[in-house]
């Protein structure tokens, strides 16, 4: 049975930088690797969602009520999931089900949730109703959002929002609440590691961070080190 990793963090925090290193480390070991990376830009259900982020219609993810706005991430999967026909020995994923509970648990006052209804939710969403398969792991990477917002300044060119940034990333509220959302799930969740990227008020070094995901999967069973 393959294994599920799925990488998690606000806009900023790494994610695709070690979703790269790790499906390439994991390679060289000799495994069979498959990767996928949400939402999926260049599909119908991820095309609508990047449209949205991008913010230049009236109707926008910012304006769009935060459950529609779940339903629409929750479709790019689940067509994504429909495709998935390799039976890989291992799986990682750069932003899976955890990343829609925790943004859209930041925008939960405009439902009467609270942020937990709004994280429950989501799961029973995508998990229940849409049988999407539970990742034995989620790492979440913890940075603090003054650092986020000075990486995602220097990402340079993006084909669904060009130059700047989408308008979860130009949230400080989205994304002070995502972070926090992020938290509470780890505290709810057996399956959420969170891994403190920061020391002395800087980022760690992606190899050093590397090093942590490595040891962190070692330690809950989900690779051997060899």
């Amino acid at each position: 049975m393959r294994k599920i990793i799925a990488f998690e963090g606000i806009d900023g925090s790494g994610k695709t930088m070690q979703f790269n290193m790790l499906t390439k480390y994991l390679q060289k070991q000799g495994f069979s690797v498959a990767g996928k990376s949400f939402p999926v830009y260049d599909s119908f259900f991820g095309g609508v969602v990047g449209k949205l982020l991008a913010g230049k219609d009236s109707e926008n993810a910012s304006t769009l009520g935060p459950m529609s706005m779940a339903l629409w991430f929750a479709m790019d999967r689940k067509a994504e999931f429909e495709r998935d026909d390799t039976d890989a020995e291992y799986l990682v994923l750069n932003r899976y089900v955890l990343s829609n509970a925790a943004y859209q648990s930041a925008r939960c006052k405009e439902t009467g949730m609270t942020p937990d209804e709004m994280i429950s939710w989501v799961m029973e969403l995508e998990h229940d109703k849409l049988n999407l398969p539970v990742p034995d792991i989620y790492i979440f990477f913890n940075i603090t959002k003054q650092q986020a917002d000075s990486n995602v300044r220097n990402k340079g060119f993006r084909d669904y929002v060009g130059d700047g940034k989408d308008v979860y990333e130009d949230s400080d509220e989205m994304q002070t609440g995502a972070r926090a959302g992020y938290m509470r799930c780890a505290e709810r969740f057996e399956n959420v590691r969170i891994l403190e990227c920061m020391k002395d008020g800087k980022m760690l070094p992606p190899e050093e961070i590397h090093r942590m995901v490595l040891d962190t999967l070692a330690d809950n069973n989900i690779i051997n080190r060899r």
